[in-house]
């Protein structure tokens, strides 16, 4: 699979351009279609001169104007891996701060979008603005660039009861459905199984002192985690058999394990017949079901009991799931550090 370039330098820029612009948190089905006009596939037969391009912000607006970290359902390294497996040839982070945020409209199609990107296509979602107060909209871009401008329409997605309202593919919807454990629609929404990438690092080892051991994962600090609780997950090592090798079905924690005094919020995975030692190696979870919350229990027994529970029911849904091949499996990501 070809890499994506990733460029921070606008002298590195490969010019003229075909852009998706957006931020594009979560690379998830609404933004596939955004990004999908200008992958090389598309422009191939029209446009051979131009470069596949994702144009970004880093940080992202609403971190910039409220100075407070963003979680974020796919971390940079996440997303570049995403992008790559699109196809998708160079990204480039414009450096949101001060000087950009206070470009009018007019001046960002001019000194981003013409003289810096020498764009000729453009994609965007309907709903997208940009210029200092959001000023700018796809009216604007329409006045430039005429048919060369794709504006994707709002997607949406019927989910659950035939009798419920279609749901919008949001990034914002996807946080929504983690944080409410309602990982199905999640998982629907971003065409792909939520997945958490991370090293494995030393932990209390309780787990193993009662039949179960686990790999505590060490996750980017800006990775949306959803809902404390339990899950069924599948699970990957990131090495170089990584994208050959079967998926390993376990079940994960997320929470304070209150039955046993935990002061700090875990990530914990307990993979079903599995031997080795995965300390440093970085772990790839596929999120595929929601089982329980977390609770507290009386004693240690009680907690070993629902583990064991925990385990047959996550076992008995993945295999049901993988015999039905309902279970997309998403590449892992081998880009952390």
């Amino acid at each position: 699979m070809l890499s994506v370039r990733v460029i921070f330098d606008p002298t590195q820029i490969s010019r003229p351009t075909a852009i998706a612009l957006g931020n594009f948190d979560g690379v998830h089905v609404g933004h596939r279609h955004v990004i999908a006009p200008i992958l090389p596939t598309s422009l191939r037969d029209r446009y051979p001169n131009l470069t596949s391009t994702v144009v970004s912000f880093s940080p992202h607006p609403q971190e910039f104007f409220s100075q407070k970290q963003r979680s974020l359902l796919a971390p940079f390294d996440e997303k570049v891996a995403l992008f790559k497996s699109l196809g998708v040839e160079q990204l480039v982070l414009l450096p949101f701060n001060a000087d950009l945020a206070k470009l009018t409209a007019a001046e960002f199609i001019q000194q981003i979008l013409i003289d810096s990107l020498q764009v000729e296509l453009i994609s965007v979602g309907f709903d997208f603005h940009f210029g200092s107060k959001r000023q700018g909209d796809v009216t604007d871009l329409q006045n430039i660039w005429g048919d060369r401008l794709t504006v994707i329409p709002e997607q949406t997605m019927s989910f659950g009861d035939t009798d419920q309202p279609p749901v919008r593919i949001s990034s914002s919807n996807i946080r929504t459905a983690l944080a409410q454990g309602e990982i199905d629609l999640a998982n629907s929404l971003l065409g792909r199984p939520y997945n958490l990438v991370g090293r494995v690092v030393q932990g209390k080892q309780l787990g193993r002192t009662i039949g179960f051991p686990t790999a505590n994962l060490e996750l980017p600090t800006q990775k949306c985690l959803p809902r404390d609780g339990v899950y069924a997950v599948q699970a990957t090592l990131n090495h170089p058999d990584a994208n050959t090798q079967s998926p390993i079905l376990g079940v994960m924690n997320i929470g304070l394990r209150p039955t046993v005094d935990g002061d700090r919020r875990s990530v914990e995975v307990h993979l079903f017949n599995w031997q080795g030692d995965l300390y440093d190696q970085h772990l790839s979870v596929n999120l595929i079901k929601f089982i329980r919350p977390e609770k507290k229990f009386d004693s240690l027994d009680a907690l070993k009991a629902q583990i064991q529970t925990d385990c047959q029911t996550a076992h008995n849904y993945l295999v049901l799931a993988q015999q039905k091949l309902v279970i997309p499996i998403h590449e892992s990501v081998a880009t952390l550090s």
